[in-house]
């Protein structure tokens, strides 16, 4: 039997380099065997990306990245050599023979996603089958209601959650131990309502696991979330009821070892071919409103699904398109939207254009009383986003007086200076001078200046990105939050504090100003605008056990922070031949690694 080396070196002999890369980038022939694009891997307006078609080789002349064609993978789809060793093999429709790992933690890890991925795959064909049944006729009617057919409903495997807390639970259990199942995040459970309890299963307890689990998902409407590959690693349920005790309209599944929301986009799997076809791309903001513009015609179509547009999934569009359609609820909230995924699409050179459909409609109600012809219309009438920004600043601002022009110009001023190409943002400050009828020399002199200065000045939108469970932390901790929650946030702070789990988070002054507030302090005018702006996103209630897997990922970051700093320091050790030194950190070292796979 083959082992893992030989078949990998196998596949690599029999593996299209240029087909396989050309699946994430597009590649124009360049010579003989030589194909271009641009790199994935940095910034760049020309091609500076080779791949050798015989020598089955890739090399950027911009970075200096280079490998083979499980290197790429590897790189670009941010896996283990083995998962993309049998990444490549799926593309070529090749068995994987059983692999080996470099270690218990590695085969661990490998082991857990394949259940995990084959623990979706079942749960998504048990809400089919629940669907068909009796007790899933309320939400079959709903989906009718919603235009959505039988064909529809295979082709996107939208299923029921029936409402009942343990049926798929019980179908699940022969596949995974206990802990496997919380880990997945389809389970939720009970907590003993004591304070002392309560503590210690924010600071990782593992008393919780006595617990019953039940189902998370239960009476909803359930949307299947997949990778792009096609595989199911998360979901999107819509309740079926109307009261309090229903939770939010829209739950999602809370970031798994298979799943994390900023780096997924919903629909990609099915959309990335006609997105390659066509050029372009259409990014919308939920599950519903992507699949009725897929149906309608318009293959591609994507949608950010439970998450603001965030850097990662920019990144991800880039290596299918550079350009997109942005069509966004028309409400206060759809437009806010729009303008923070403006920013990250602008720094990274996309050709944007923003579709505004009238007031109260989205793309799903535009779609169902307007028709496809309409929508395509709009389509092909959509504005490039700079007019479109234009337009927004003047409905915004009074822009008939001087201080409304400033106003407008200040709204303005940090998208140009984000254009990458000075003579693309000349342009724009031209065209930002004419159509608010500028006179003052000294507006315009902060716009050329903003034009030929990109970044010397303030950017508001350049913050660093704060991670899901920053996100989750700052809700439990922020003013005014439920005082059912009072425990639990007792808890978290205790454990947030004690650990020192936010120091180095870009959220770290707006924590440290949650969890110690001054009397009569309000905090930074920094910290006010992000704890705004966290608020203000629509999101998963606050539970337990969503608190408990926040500051499970905290510890982990502040490990993986520990684990580099502990890398340079062995480095340094060796060069200066420290035994003593060098024998403790190496010790340190195996603890985290130990502590990071349990």
């Amino acid at each position: 039997m083959a082992t893992a080396t030989t078949f990998s070196q196998d596949l690599k002999q029999q593996a299209d380099i240029v087909r396989i890369i050309g699946d994430y980038i597009p590649l124009k022939k360049a010579g003989a065997q030589n194909f271009t694009g641009l790199c994935p891997f940095h910034k760049e307006k020309s091609p500076s990306f080779s791949v050798h078609a015989t020598r089955q080789f890739f090399h950027c002349f911009g970075c200096g990245v280079s490998g083979d064609v499980f290197t790429f993978v590897q790189k670009i789809e941010n896996i283990t050599f083995p998962e993309a060793v049998r990444r490549v093999a799926e593309k070529m429709d090749i068995p994987v023979p059983r692999q080996t790992y470099s270690g218990p933690g590695e085969a661990l890890e490998a082991k857990q996603r394949g259940v995990l991925l084959d623990m979706h795959e079942k749960t998504c064909a048990f809400f089919e089958e629940q669907l068909r049944r009796p007790e899933g006729a309320r939400a079959s009617e709903y989906l009718a209601g919603r235009g959505l057919t039988e064909e529809i409903l295979r082709r996107f495997r939208i299923g029921y959650a029936p409402d009942s807390g343990f049926m798929l639970r019980d179908r699940l259990r022969g596949m995974a131990d206990e802990q496997l199942l919380r880990l997945s995040g389809l389970m939720s459970w009970k907590q003993d309502e004591s304070q002392a309890n309560t503590r210690s299963a924010a600071a990782g307890s593992t008393s919780a696991e006595t617990t019953p689990l039940y189902s998370k998902f239960r009476n909803r409407v359930m949307f299947p979330i997949c990778n792009e590959q096609g595989k199911v690693i998360a979901f999107t349920g819509r309740t079926l009821d109307a009261n309090e005790k229903s939770g939010p309209k829209y739950l999602n599944s809370p970031e798994t070892p298979i799943y994390s929301k900023g780096r997924v986009l919903f629909n990609l799997d099915k959309a990335k071919e006609a997105i390659r076809h066509l050029g372009y791309a259409i990014l919308v903001e939920g599950n519903v409103d992507c699949i009725s513009v897929f149906t309608a015609g318009f293959q591609n179509v994507i949608a950010t699904s439970g998450t603001a547009f965030s850097e990662p999934q920019v990144r991800l569009l880039s290596r299918f398109t550079k350009q997109v359609v942005v069509n966004f609820d028309p409400d206060t909230a759809g437009a806010a939207a729009v303008e923070r995924s403006l920013s990250m699409l602008i720094e990274e050179e996309f050709d944007i254009k923003v579709l505004t459909l009238e007031a109260g409609f989205d793309p799903d109600l535009f779609i169902r009383r307007k028709g496809a012809k309409a929508y395509a219309d709009a389509l092909m009438q959509s504005p490039k986003y700079f007019p479109y920004l234009i337009g927004r600043a003047i409905n915004t601002f009074p822009v008939k007086t001087p201080e409304g022009k400033a106003k407008a110009v200040n709204y303005l001023l940090p998208y140009i200076r984000r254009v990458p190409q000075a003579i693309v943002r000349d342009e724009l400050a031209n065209d930002v001078a004419q159509r608010l009828g500028i006179d003052s020399a000294l507006v315009r002199q902060e716009l050329r200046h903003a034009a030929t200065n990109r970044g010397a000045a303030f950017k508001p939108s350049a913050e660093p990105q704060i991670s899901e469970a920053e996100r989750i932390v700052v809700c439990l901790l922020a003013p005014g939050a439920s005082p059912e929650l009072d425990e639990l946030r007792l808890a978290a702070t205790d454990v947030l504090s004690a650990e020192g789990l936010i120091d180095g988070l870009p959220s770290q002054t707006l924590l440290e100003w949650l969890l110690s507030p001054m009397e009569g302090s309000t905090g930074s005018e920094s910290d006010q605008r992000r704890l705004a702006q966290i608020l203000m996103q629509e999101s998963d209630e606050i539970t337990q056990e969503l608190v408990e897997s926040a500051i499970e990922a905290l510890r982990r970051r502040k490990m993986e922070r520990r684990k580099r700093e502990l890398n340079h320091n062995i480095a340094e050790a060796e060069r200066k031949n420290d035994l003593g030194a060098l024998a403790a950190l190496l010790q340190e070292k195996v603890a985290i690694e130990k502590a990071m796979r349990e």
